[in-house]
C-alpha cells in the first residue's frame, strides 16, 4: 500500500485519537482506529498499528485491551483522574471571581483533559449561569500579575475603585495610583484579597484584586518585609472578618456545644477550648472588631455572649441599638 503524504503525523494523530476519544467504557478496536486515521487523511494496515500501539507503550503510554465483543484499546489513566476534574469544574464555577466568560473558557480546557465521552459528564456539572459572579473580566489576569511582582519582589501600582448605586465605578484617592508592595494572596468569603505593604501608611493592608485595575510593575524594591515576616497569614485572613478592618482585640466569647463545628471552620483547630456546664464552651480569639464580625455573632442568637473585653461587649450593644432603632 502507497503511504499517504502524512505518514510521519501517524503516531501523533493515533496518540490523540487514543486520548481524546478513548476511556474504559468506550475502546476502540483495530478496525475502528484505521477508520479514525483514515478521517485524516492517514492510510494504515491493520499490523502497522499493532507496531504503533507498542511503540507507544514503549514510550510510555499505558495502553489497554479489552478482548472479546465490542473490545478495543483505550487510555485508561491520564494526569487527571475524572473525579479530579469535577472537583477543579465545581471549583471554578463556583468561584466569584471568576467571570461567567473566564468560567467557561476554563471548563473547555479542562474538559480536553478526558475523552470527548468523560467530558459529557462534566459538562453535565455546568451550572454557572445563575451564578452572581465577578464584572472584572481582568481579575484573572490580575492574579498572575501580582503572583509576577511577588516573585520580583517589585512594588506595583494600580487603581482602586468601588461601585455607586448607579453601578458605576468610583475610583478612590481621587483616582490617583497605590503603589503598594505585595506580598501574598489571601482567599476570604469568596473573594481574592492582596495583602501588601503600603509605605505611606507604615502597615500592612489588603486589597480586593476584583477592584484593583491598571495594574503594573514598577521599579521599585518592595518595602516592608520586616512588618511581612511577623505576620501570620492564616491567623490575618481568620480575623480580619470579611477582610473588613477595625480593631484587634483578643474577645472572650462563650458558644453552645452544638456550635463547636462553625468555631472550629472559622478559628481553626489550634484554638483552645474551655468546656462549661450547660452545654457550653468558651474561647479566646483574636479578631478585627467590625459590624461584620458583630453580625456573624447576631446570626447565632443566644447561642453566643461576648464575655470581654469591654469594648467588645458595646460594639455589639450599640450595633444592636442602631438597628433596632431604624425598625421604630
Amino acid at each position: 500500500m502507497a503511504k499517504s503524504a502524512n505518514q510521519k503525523q501517524k503516531l501523533l494523530y493515533l496518540l490523540q485519537i487514543l486520548n481524546g476519544q478513548t476511556d474504559e467504557e468506550h475502546p476502540l478496536s483495530v478496525p475502528q482506529l484505521c477508520e479514525k486515521l483514515a478521517a485524516y487523511g492517514i492510510e494504515a494496515e491493520r499490523k502497522s498499528i499493532y507496531d504503533d500501539l507498542e511503540q507507544l507503550r514503549q514510550f510510555g503510554v499505558e495502553i489497554e485491551l479489552i478482548r472479546g465483543k465490542n473490545g478495543g484499546y483505550y487510555v485508561p489513566e491520564r494526569t487527571f483522574q475524572l473525579a479530579e476534574l469535577k472537583l477543579l469544574v465545581d471549583s471554578v464555577q463556583a468561584s466569584k471571581f471568576i467571570t461567567h466568560k473566564k468560567s467557561m473558557e476554563l471548563i473547555k480546557k479542562l474538559e480536553g483533559l478526558t475523552s470527548i465521552h468523560q467530558a459529557q459528564k462534566l459538562r453535565r456539572q455546568v451550572f454557572v449561569a445563575g451564578r452572581i459572579k465577578s464584572m472584572n473580566e481582568s481579575v484573572y489576569y490580575n492574579i498572575d500579575y501580582i503572583h509576577e511582582a511577588i516573585n520580583a519582589e517589585k512594588q506595583i501600582g494600580f487603581r482602586y475603585y468601588e461601585y455607586t448605586v448607579q453601578k458605576e465605578r468610583r475610583y478612590r484617592h481621587d483616582g490617583q495610583e497605590y503603589h503598594i508592595s505585595p506580598f501574598a494572596l489571601v482567599w476570604d468569603d469568596e473573594n481574592y484579597y492582596m495583602v501588601g505593604y503600603d509605605a505611606a501608611a507604615g502597615r500592612l493592608k489588603h486589597y480586593r484584586v476584583d477592584k484593583m485595575t491598571g495594574i503594573r510593575l514598577l521599579d521599585a524594591a518592595r518595602e516592608g518585609d520586616e512588618s511581612f515576616r511577623r505576620l501570620d497569614t492564616a491567623a490575618y485572613s481568620r480575623k480580619m472578618f470579611s477582610m473588613f478592618a477595625g480593631e484587634e482585640e483578643t474577645v472572650h466569647l462563650r458558644f453552645s456545644e452544638n456550635l463547636i463545628g462553625v468555631v472550629l471552620d472559622r478559628f481553626g483547630k489550634d484554638i483552645t477550648v474551655f468546656p462549661r456546664e450547660k452545654g457550653s464552651f468558651e474561647v479566646y480569639v483574636k479578631v478585627a472588631l467590625s459590624p461584620q464580625f458583630y453580625g456573624w455573632l447576631f446570626a447565632f442568637g443566644d447561642d453566643v455572649k461576648i464575655l470581654s473585653p469591654q469594648s467588645a461587649i458595646d460594639g455589639m450593644t450599640e450595633l444592636l441599638d442602631r438597628t433596632k432603632a431604624q425598625y421604630k
